[in-house]
């Protein structure tokens, strides 16, 4: 289960995952289509911090190696059966197109394209994360980075945080009939500094309550 970073600009919400959606499906079905049932042991996915890594029990067609894995090739699954299933059901090619397709996902995201090894019938793919998913959460999870100068650097200045005034105000934009203890509940911090910034929005003319506690709701102005 990966979780998105995120960022605002204004009051608008930007997510980044850690490795692009499409590249992480196309994986996942290959290593159902191509693994080695007779193995107990199931697909694994091991999340670190700066990176995934996927383990399948797959077995090649006889004589195969990483280099005619990587290159143009015919549909040759391991289950064919299994195959068929997903290739009726729209998931997949009959191509044997699943490598090019997770590169190219990789491609269009802007992301490094994973890492393949092959030891026996171990196969493993391994994604680093994005730099901008990186950039987001910050090195161990901690304040962001960015670039500068060609140096990477760690932001200290609270001028990189988000303001709680736009975390609130973002989150009346997606409900005008939030409560105060949910939005505390979403942003993070108590009612009270709630209401103490819901004042304030409200002094600067950007946020008005239409309505009762109850039964009302918020109409943010600008």
């Amino acid at each position: 289960y990966l979780k998105a970073a995120i960022r605002y600009e204004g009051i608008q919400r930007i997510e980044y995952f850690p490795v692009p959606d499409a590249a992480l499906r196309e994986t996942l079905l290959n290593a159902l289509v191509h693994r080695d049932y007779a193995v107990a042991a199931p697909v694994q996915i091991r999340v670190y911090k700066d990176r995934l890594a996927i383990w399948n029990p797959a077995v090649l067609p006889e004589g195969w190696g990483l280099d005619e894995l990587l290159g143009e090739h015919a549909s040759l699954p391991y289950n064919p059966n299994v195959a068929n299933a997903f290739f009726r059901a729209g998931e997949i090619e009959a191509w044997g197109r699943g490598i090019q397709r997770i590169f190219q996902a990789c491609r269009d995201a802007g992301t490094p394209k994973p890492r393949i090894r092959l030891a026996g019938h171990d196969l493993w793919l391994e994604f680093d994360f994005s730099t901008n998913y990186l950039r987001a959460i910050g090195p161990a999870g901690g304040e962001p980075y960015t670039e500068a100068d060609g140096k990477t650097s760690v932001k200290t200045s609270v001028k990189t945080s988000v303001k709680t005034s736009v975390k609130i105000l973002h989150a009346i934009l997606e409900n005008a009939e939030i409560t105060i203890p949910d939005i505390a509940d979403r942003v993070g911090i108590t009612t009270r500094s709630v209401e103490r910034n819901i004042r304030k929005i409200h002094e600067e003319k950007r946020l008005r309550r239409i309505g009762p506690d109850k039964g009302g709701h918020w109409e943010v102005l600008k």
